[in-house]
């Protein structure tokens, strides 16, 4: 019994929290924004819940989808459903367990949000099969990993206005940033076994790119939030990730392996300089 909570632990990358934490901050960034400061312990705690949750079911239904392609990824070649140790079966199980724990959430808030979580439920499935049809899955993966703004509107205002829309384009800059430095890690094992990814499709520009969507994303949340919240704050907290991501650019611009994943796995931080900046503007106004 102890092994298999082990497998199922490392089925949803227990161990990383990077994962979630990429999900969290925008999520949370949204929450306050929407309710004008600190919205509440209940919107809190569902919210930071649902992020852990749903982001473990994603792994489950991903490494199902991606099970016969991470075989040949030396990176992913050991993951539990990759290599044998958990059915097919208990994944897809323990999955609709998670995501069904974090639709119980959901239900505490109000009709709204409830009727949007269905959308966020049919993109995060939706996403693991991208990879097979779309030259840029990242695209499908920034709106899934951004969906968490519209739902956090939803449950405050009972409603999605046009603000929410704007900070989630402006997120889904910011996954095509550090989704494709993750691709970048895998591009020689991508190429050989056929997965389309942004790293692949933008070959060279790929570092140009990358710079550019940390640029858009930061620029779009500044204008979208400039008249809501104190400059200083915004600035200090938009500053501090900015600082950031041009550290990533001396990471990625060999475009060696090591330099790619370390940015990727150090890129919730852009996101909490972002979230610090914005809970501290609300504090002071």
């Amino acid at each position: 019994m102890g092994e298999r909570f082990r497998l199922y632990l490392d089925l949803i990358r227990w161990s990383r929290p990077a994962g979630w934490l990429l999900l969290l901050w925008p999520t949370l960034s949204a929450l306050w924004i929407a309710a004008h400061g600190f919205p509440g312990w209940h919107l809190l705690a569902v919210f930071v819940l649902g992020t852990i949750l749903m982001r473990s079911a994603g792994c489950c239904v991903n490494d199902v989808a991606d099970r016969d392609f991470d075989k040949h990824v030396k990176r992913t070649a050991a993951r539990p459903v990759t290599s044998g140790r958990v059915s097919v079966k208990e994944a897809l199980v323990l999955g609709a367990l998670l995501a069904l724990c974090a639709f119980g959430l959901v239900l505490t808030t109000n009709a709204v949000a409830v009727t949007w979580s269905f959308a966020a439920l049919a993109i995060s499935l939706v996403y693991p099969y991208a990879k097979r049809f779309v030259s840029m899955p990242q695209a499908v993966l920034g709106v899934a990993f951004s969906f968490g703004i519209p739902m956090a509107f939803a449950a405050v205002q009972s409603r999605v206005p046009l603000l929410a829309w704007v900070l989630l384009v402006g997120n889904l800059f910011w996954v095509l940033a550090y989704d494709t430095e993750y691709a970048m890690v895998d591009r020689d094992d991508d190429l050989r076994i056929g997965m389309k990814t942004s790293a692949i499709t933008l070959g060279r520009a790929d570092v140009a790119v990358v710079m550019g969507c940390y640029a858009a994303f930061l620029a779009i949340w500044a204008v979208a939030l400039m008249e809501r919240i104190p400059l200083i704050a915004l600035a200090t907290g938009l500053l501090a990730a900015a600082a950031q991501a041009v550290w990533h650019f001396t990471l990625i611009r060999s475009r060696s392996r090591d330099g790619c994943f370390k940015a990727f796995r150090l890129n919730h931080w852009v996101g909490f300089a972002v979230f610090a900046g914005i809970v501290a503007g609300y504090a002071i106004q």
